[in-house]
């Protein structure tokens, strides 16, 4: 037995895998938040994961929405993680829990504060005093709650995870930073592993090689790839070279390729996301993957085995099948090594470029057999030393060679089998399968038929007896007797299919939510400096725009609704980008109005755009008007390559040579009057600006500006030689601010309570009838009555449907989450055009905000839906 490389009350981690008060096995792991379900679901979303055969679920402790501003704690209602871990343990699950303090999860910020960001000393994510003092805070509060909840003694929780994929993140510190974190953790008497986990392979950069903070590692790989296997493994034995197992703390959750991953060595897998929920409020975040700006929908949905509602997918299925393999098997296969098959395997379907297997604690191995083909398609054969056998496309079966069956009570050696094995005893063994399957007992070889529904599969070789089952029956069994017979137990209802409802009456109000007066000031304050973390603010101004054709702003985020003299501009998203906003229309002394909504801070550090950097605030930015429009692209110095002295005078990205992808440094001064904006035009690949000599940054096709004091100013632009790539053009706009703001501000507490304030026999409301037609930058509160629908123990789902609106909606005194029904931004997650009204909530209002677009602002159909999938 190899030495424990970590031990705890009850948990001990090492090469040989994981064991729980001395009993291995393989964990299955769901993510299941409860900041994201209603409190009235979470024991049956707990229930809901135990019956699909996991058991555990890893969770996710968001700092912020736990610290609602500076020093103001809520551990209550839905914010009662002690009540839920103690419901995971009543319910029979392990926990793995994720405090952070930073935690991604396409959250606001990534839990991170807002106003963090107001301190220009405080670096996040650092090795950094006035940070660490903010953690300390959050983790004198949170790892208390967990400290009293670890395994064995008093709850469910057997390990804790620090951070969260920092290997993405650029931290000067890391074991400095880790260090902090892990002493702060013993400090308050976490005894349970620690772990770190590394998003993209790299394991130092996500636990700085501290002592006792113990690697995992999070897998996305695309599910058709045929090169996961060799991946894995190779992680697999990198970290039992450190006497540690593989741990999987995140990964996709398709079962096949959870399988591939079984099968290539992980000990823990925990598919992330496997029980949707739902980002309640002002809590998704921007800057996900994919498009810069990215914002999240309002249903936190990946595809996972459980529906944002509760609805289980086919996948559900898929994962009661593999929790019943790995229950069957037992210890043999936590004990099991990775490796790769020893007998010959070939296919003629598309699998896997290196097959993975494992090699069974006490003889045998088990070898995963992947059909990369689409589902629906014909099954494919498989030679598995030099037997024929048949596979479901789009499976991944888990195939038994050469397996003592002593064990099992029978003297022989299980040689084939090429169907799940599903459960074993005394002389039986049950298998799953929904095509033919072949067994091989000793000389024996046996070709039992695909079973049918409800129609088991029997034969009896050498004194065993050998069952099939279809995959639906086997999610179903209790018990095989001894002679083969099957109890299995009762299907669940089929779910009813999702009809549209006709809403009911509907009453605007004439009121409009209070705002609280945020001062006035030269230029536009960040709104967290005026105390909203989420929810909006107001700017208000006159500027002088006589001579004036158009306006930069420069840094707002999130989203703005811009009015300049009475003319409501498209809205902008720019999350930080430069805009340039033609005013010329407008002329003379005009009033200036900008509506900013924050849709979320910042939860991954997306240098492409400023407001999408880790940290970064929220609000107008600056405003300017633009004076004058000089063209720059000429009289560039040329230094780099073979250019000499005196050094060549070139337009900026002119220079020919042949060296190409070799910087080229272009370099000339820049004179003006007062502030300025330097726009490089026709950047593609990013390039690095330096002014004065300074620290150099990099521009991006995002954002191709650099904003210049008044004076003259040496700029330097260093970029790859890249001749066909059509060249630079450089303009400089001669600049004066926009001053003297005056601000209001509705952060979520207001705009929520003024949503639940109504009164349904308020005179000041009137019945309205669909579609409404608003003017751009006009606001409608609806009132909808929904007394007339019949219960629904999944909710409602409300989708709005128009031209140029946004609609905020909420129900029983809760914000349910906002929609962007036309002229939007990437969104990512679920069904970004529905709100959901969890079930027992009662009420819904909405507000309906007209934007300025190619279309009229228009709330054409409010649909309610019984959601189903």
């Amino acid at each position: 037995m190899s030495r424990p490389t970590a031990l705890s009350s009850g948990v001990e981690l090492d090469a040989r895998g994981i064991r729980i008060e001395g009993t291995e096995g393989v964990v299955l792991c769901a993510s299941l938040f409860y900041f994201r379900l209603p409190r009235e679901q979470w024991r049956a979303r707990l229930e809901q994961v135990r019956d699909s055969g996991y058991t555990c679920v890893d969770v996710y402790l968001p700092w912020n929405f736990h610290e609602l501003a500076p020093g103001r704690w809520s551990f209550e209602g839905r914010r009662d993680v002690a009540a839920f871990l103690d419901l995971a343990q009543e319910t029979g699950l392990y926990v793995i829990a994720r405090p952070g303090p930073y935690i991604c999860s396409e959250w606001d910020g990534g839990a991170l504060p807002a106003w963090l960001g107001l301190d220009p000393d405080l670096r996040v994510r650092q090795r950094e005093p006035r940070f660490l003092a903010q953690v300390t805070a959050w983790f004198d509060h949170v790892l208390p709650l967990l400290a009293e909840r670890q395994y064995p003694a008093n709850g469910p929780v057997i390990m804790v995870q620090l951070e969260n994929e920092l290997d993405f993140f650029d931290c000067e510190d890391r074991a400095g930073y880790l260090t902090a974190l892990r002493d702060q953790a013993l400090s308050h008497g976490i005894t349970v592993p620690l772990i770190a986990c590394s998003g993209q392979g790299d394991i130092e950069g996500a636990t700085g090689d501290v002592p006792g903070v113990i690697p995992a590692c999070n897998f996305y790989p695309d599910d058709d790839s045929p090169d996961i296997e060799p991946e894995v493994r190779r992680y697999a034995q990198v970290l039992a070279d450190r006497d540690l197992p593989l741990l999987i703390t995140e990964t996709n959750r398709r079962h096949r390729t959870l399988r591939r991953l079984l099968a290539s060595g992980a000990s823990l897998i925990a598919p992330y996301l496997q029980s949707s929920g739902w980002n309640f409020g002002y809590t998704p975040s921007t800057g996900n993957w994919g498009d810069p700006g990215n914002l999240m929908s309002h249903g936190y949905d990946f595809g996972g085995y459980v529906s944002s509602t509760g609805a289980e997918r086919p996948e559900y299925a898929q994962a009661q099948l593999l929790a019943r393999v790995i229950d069957a098997l037992g210890s043999r296969l936590a004990l099991a090594g990775s490796s790769v098959p020893r007998v010959p395997v070939t296919a003629d379907f598309p699998t896997s470029s290196s097959p993975s297997a494992r090699d069974l604690d006490g003889g045998g191995q088990l070898i995963a057999v992947p059909h990369l083909g689409t589902a629906g398609a014909a099954p494919g054969t498989a030679v598995v030393n030099g037997i024929p056998v048949a596979v479901a496309a789009d499976s991944c079966p888990l195939m038994l060679t050469d397996v003592p069956l002593r064990p099992w009570g029978h003297d022989g050696t299980l040689t084939l089998a090429s169907a799940d094995l599903v459960a074993a005893a005394d002389g039986v063994l049950t298998f799953s399968s929904e095509v033919p399957l072949t067994v091989v007992l000793g000389g024996n070889r046996v070709e039992i038929p695909a079973p049918a529904v409800g129609v088991p599969e029997r034969v009896t070789v050498e004194g065993l007896t050998l069952v099939a089952l279809a995959p639906g029956d086997a999610v179903r069994l209790r018990a095989t007797e001894r002679d083969g017979t099957v109890r299995l137990a009762d299907a669940p209802p089929r779910p009813s299919t999702a009809q549209p409802i006709d809403v009911g009456d509907v009453r605007r109000r004439v009121a409009e939510a209070h705002e609280e007066r945020a001062g006035v000031h030269e230029l536009p304050p960040a709104l967290e400096a005026l105390g909203v973390y989420r929810g909006r603010g107001t700017y208000r101004t006159t500027a002088d725009l006589t001579g004036v054709d158009e306006l930069l702003l420069v840094g707002a985020a999130d989203i703005v609704d811009l009015s300049v003299g009475g003319r409501v501009h498209p809205t902008i998203a720019g999350f930080g980008a430069a805009q340039r906003i033609d005013v010329r229309e407008a002329g003379g002394r005009v009033g200036v109005e900008a509506v900013v909504e924050i849709w979320g801070h910042a939860n991954f550090d997306d240098a492409r755009l400023p407001a999408l950097r880790l940290g970064a605030l929220r609000g107008l930015g600056s405003l300017w008007t633009v004076r004058g429009v000089t063209d720059v692209s000429a009289l560039w110095t040329v230094h780099g390559h073979w250019a000499g002295l005196p050094a060549p005078v070139r337009g900026l990205g002119g220079w020919s040579s042949t060296r190409v992808g070799i910087p080229v440094t272009y370099r000339r001064e820049i004179r003006s009057a007062t502030a300025s904006a330097l726009h490089l035009r026709g950047v593609v690949e990013p390039v690095r600006v330096s002014v004065d000599d300074g620290e150099p940054r990099t521009v991006h096709r995002e954002d191709p500006w650099v904003l210049l004091p008044a004076g003259t100013h040496r700029v330097s632009v260093m970029l790859p030689h890249h001749p066909s790539g059509g060249g630079l053009r450089a303009e400089l706009l001669g600049l004066e601010p926009v001053t003297g703001w005056t601000c209001a501000v509705q952060n979520d507490d207001v705009l929520t309570r003024f949503a639940a304030e109504a009164d349904p026999a308020d005179p000041e409301r009137y019945d309205i009838r669909l579609p409404l037609a608003l003017e751009p930058g006009e606001e409608a509160w609806l009132d909808v009555d929904l007394s007339h629908l019949p219960p629904s123990d999944k909710g409602f789902a409300v989708r709005p449907a128009g031209t140029q609106i946004r609609v905020t909606g909420w129900a029983a005194g809760e914000c349910l989450g906002r929609i962007w029904a036309d002229g939007r931004p990437a969104f990512s997650g679920g069904d970004s055009n529905i709100l959901w009204i969890p079930p027992g909530w009662s009420g819904l209002t909405l507000l309906v905000r007209g934007t300025a677009g190619p279309g009229n602002p228009e709330l054409r159909t409010l649909r309610l839906e019984y959601p189903d999938d």
